[in-house]
């Protein structure tokens, strides 16, 4: 008889670096007398993180979803932006944020991602930008995105949340599109507490986002523009510096734990687990399956109350679509007709709990609770 975990098995769990080397980083800040304002710290964790994602300029923020929407700013987006309704609020959120019209495209069933078959069909006068997520770490396809981006003239402004250390092709996420956001929120497999960072490949666009993470302030006599207050402080920054060296092992922890679990749920009729796209290296931020109600016996919202009752927290992720979302619902592109696919991944998809510090008998468990509850 299978027996619930002791206590709630949660989705992830934060990397945290050692406490006694957090405690000298912050001695040092300390004796620095700086907080925040681009200090020593914030400046080393962009220098790093700049050669880590192998991106030509990068700027840092308070989190992922400021950042966005300052890289909108940015690249002066308007009118409408294509984008995914299968993504975090946040992505979309910053469109709307910025007076910017989203027009939600269908995606891609075996990659969860935008489905560049379609874009075009939705480009219109009114088109500034490409707006697509790499969900779940799984790149977009880049090259097609790109030639219609250069064919139309649109910009291409990637949601990278989580994309950190991907490459296709041995070539950096990071590389592609204008500018791309990172989110270093807690939850990520590299995270600064909160936070996020965009990277861009031309100078002007880094000097520009410095500028509006600062209120606008071009220097001590001039605001420049609008700006926000965006900046990572000291603290934050000191986090990420720490946390920065132990990301590979993390990734590498995680693609065993992803292994385990595609080999313990192989046999398991209904469930269909996410798989790995030849030429790209994975980061491993989810385990995702999807669940067919028919062949498995229960549907996707009855196997994730299943599970709770075993103290296994599950997610719904991404549910509902952004598309559904009730300021968003009466767009002409969140019409259920027009995003099929979306909606039938929306309906069936369940994120299982992942993360460095699992126990591979907390894995063999699991899997053991969801083949047990097979057939209803």
């Amino acid at each position: 008889m299978l027996k619930p975990f002791p206590q709630p098995y949660y989705i992830t769990q934060p990397l945290l670096p050692d406490i006694n080397k957090t405690s000298e980083m912050i001695k040092m800040i300390w004796e620095s007398k700086q907080l925040s304002n681009n200090g020593d710290m914030v400046k080393q964790l962009e220098s790093e993180l700049s050669d880590f994602l192998q991106a030509d300029f990068l700027s840092v923020f308070s989190n992922g979803t400021v950042a966005l929407q300052l890289a909108c700013r940015v690249l002066r987006l308007s009118g409408e932006v294509i984008t995914t309704p299968f993504t975090f609020a946040a992505t979309v959120h910053s469109l709307e944020w910025n007076n910017i019209r989203p027009v939600f495209c269908d995606i891609e069933e075996d990659t969860f991602n935008i489905n560049p078959d379609l874009i075009e069909s939705l480009i219109t006068r009114h088109t500034t930008a490409i707006m697509p997520v790499h969900v779940f770490g799984n790149p977009c396809d880049v090259g097609r995105i790109q030639q219609i981006a250069d064919r139309y003239g649109l910009r291409v402004l990637y949601d990278a949340a989580h994309a950190f250390g991907v490459k296709v092709r041995d070539q950096a996420i990071a590389s592609f599109g204008d500018i791309s956001m990172f989110s270093f929120h807690a939850t990520k497999i590299f995270h600064t507490i909160e936070g996020g960072a965009l990277t861009f490949k031309d100078k002007y666009y880094k000097e520009r986002a410095d500028s509006l993470r600062n209120f606008g302030i071009g220097d001590s006599d001039n605001v420049m523009e609008p700006g926000t207050n965006g900046k990572l402080n000291e603290v934050q920054a000191a986090v990420g510096i720490l946390l920065l060296p132990e990301v590979e092992n993390e990734i590498a922890r995680r693609k065993a734990i992803t292994g385990l679990y595609r080999q313990w749920l192989e046999d398991v009729p209904g469930i269909a687990a996410s798989r790995d796209i030849d030429g790209v290296t994975h980061n491993y931020p989810y385990f995702v399956v999807r669940v067919d109600e028919k062949e498995y016996g229960s549907s996707r919202d009855e196997l994730y109350e299943r599970l709770k009752g075993f103290n296994i927290i599950t997610r719904k992720y991404f549910y509902p679509l952004c598309s559904d979302f009730q300021c968003y619902k009466y767009l002409p592109s969140s019409s259920r007709q027009h995003l099929p696919a979306a909606n039938r991944v929306a309906d069936t998809v369940l994120a299982l709990p992942l993360h460095g510090r699992m126990l591979d008998s907390d894995v063999e468990k699991i899997c053991a609770i969801i083949k047990s509850l097979h057939g209803g």
